[in-house]
């Protein structure tokens, strides 16, 4: 397959910097790194992405990936669960732990089928995950469908949203319950916004798959379900607001909400 040639020639062909450019972006594409341990996969990934106008950059361990994700500031982090040393697990947490990195979407890239593995990552705050083997294709499909929900959570101009002690600032990406903060993933503000923005009208999982996580193909229910209680769990006893209906979805209450 000559895309497949293509990539793997990127890593003999590329010079000391650790960005790779197969087809330059435009100025200020976004970057994105790509973390794995198997050279052909990285090869593949940054391929597909650079062609796909996306700058990338490349790390083979989980502590080079910290140091390229502070140095490089990437807007999304494409990061192998299965790396020596320090395990994928461990950088995300790390991730999550830093104030200048933690707002970076993670899209996980595992060879672990189990679920119980896929919902570790999405519980330590992974935004979605591929599996290995993977399609080029669906990885920037998936690449591009994160990005845009960033964009978008941000996208709507300075109206704030208040339900009960939560407020949600949508201009600012910001949560707050009272008078903390609460640090969102970008995936979980999106989460937290789309129930919000139809606050009392049950939203099913499947609607909230197509409209968070933009219908990603082999994403489970359970995604949802793990988000939803993450999400939870961070706004404290403001969670009670969302509301399990079962056998539909979920839903935020209306009581005590007010729009500006």
């Amino acid at each position: 397959m000559h895309g497949d040639r293509a990539a793997r020639n990127i890593l003999r062909d590329r010079d000391d910097d650790p960005e790779i450019s197969v087809k330059p972006g435009p100025p200020g594409a976004d970057r994105v790194l790509v973390v794995d341990d198997e050279p052909d996969i990285v090869a593949l990934c940054a391929y597909h992405l650079a062609k796909a106008g996306y700058r990338v950059v490349t790390a083979a361990t989980g502590t080079d990936a910290l140091d390229q994700a502070r140095r490089q500031r990437p807007a999304l982090v494409v990061l192998d669960l299965m790396l020596p040393g320090m395990s994928g697990y461990d950088v995300l947490q790390q991730i999550r732990a830093d104030d200048a990195l933690k707002q970076t979407p993670v899209l996980m890239l595992t060879a672990r089928r189990e679920e119980a593995d896929r919902i570790q990552g999405l519980t330590l705050g992974a935004d979605d995950y591929i599996t290995k083997p993977f399609s080029p294709q669906e990885l920037v499909l998936r690449v591009g469908a994160i990005l845009r929900r960033v964009g978008a959570s941000g996208a709507t101009g300075q109206d704030v949203l208040r339900i009960g002690p939560i407020r949600i600032d949508r201009g600012e990406h910001k949560v707050t319950v009272g008078d903390q903060e609460v640090e969102l993933t970008p995936t979980e503000f999106k989460l937290l916004l789309t129930l919000a923005e139809r606050r009392g009208r049950v939203q099913s999982r499947s609607h909230l798959l197509e409209t968070v996580w933009d219908a990603a193909p082999d994403i489970q229910t359970r995604t949802v379900d793990m988000h939803v209680q993450r999400l939870r769990g961070k706004l404290g006893v403001a969670g009670e607001l969302i509301e399990t209906v079962r056998g539909f979805g979920y839903r935020i209450r209306t009581g005590n909400s007010k729009a500006p």
